[in-house]
């Protein structure tokens, strides 16, 4: 079963297809064997059904990393450390209403963004950032639904612009958005009524 991550091409953590690593080659990473223990430990802690961090997966994401041209790798990169914006905006949005325990794994996670002795040397070329973007793709889950509704509340808000403080502009926002999803459902039923009593066979759509 499929999970939530930060972006429509998940990392190749789990799949090897990528080119493996030479026999024999000397590792692109030296990791100490405790560091990757804290480090699993602490994504843990922010998302508790997380897979293992497991050192032959970690070395074949930073070989895979490595052989990509330096602009997609770049954007391997810039598309998640993007997403970490957005969770750091939500944190510090006054207008949204962060469930306590949300926050306290995101304030985990943002605090070990911002390290720069963390797992991976952030100063290190290439592969400094790469273990910051795999803890927040493997606690994407944690986020995932918070940071959709989020993203959807931003939109309204940008766009419609309510009146009030935080809480009613959320609470605009959730019956506005309450009222579209009746609407939408009104309309599937009058359009499955419409075709059960016509006795027409409803109309196949092809996806191009």
């Amino acid at each position: 079963m499929s999970v939530p991550t930060p972006t429509a091409d998940p990392l190749p953590y789990f799949r090897h297809d990528g080119p493996a690593p030479t026999t024999g080659a000397p590792p692109h990473l030296s990791l100490r064997s405790d560091a990757i223990a804290r480090f699993d430990a602490l994504l843990h802690e922010i998302h508790p059904d997380a897979a293992r961090v497991d050192p032959d997966r970690l070395q074949h994401l930073t070989d895979w990393l490595l052989s990509l041209p330096p602009a997609r790798a770049h954007d391997v990169l810039d598309r998640r450390l993007r997403r970490i914006d957005e969770l750091r905006a939500m944190l510090d949005d006054y207008d949204w209403d962060l469930p306590q325990s949300t926050r306290a794994r995101l304030l985990k996670l943002l605090a070990y963004v911002d390290r720069d002795d963390d797992l991976i040397d952030d100063h290190r070329p290439m592969l400094g950032l790469l273990d910051d973007v795999l803890l927040v793709e493997l606690a994407w889950p944690a986020f995932a639904m918070e940071a959709d509704e989020y993203r959807d509340f931003c939109a309204y808000r940008n766009d419609e612009h309510p009146d009030g403080g935080g809480d009613l502009q959320r609470t605009a926002w959730l019956r506005d958005r309450l009222a579209e999803l009746a609407l939408l459902q009104h309309q599937a039923r009058v359009h499955d009524s419409h075709y059960a009593h016509s006795g027409d066979p409803q109309p196949r759509f092809r996806v191009v």
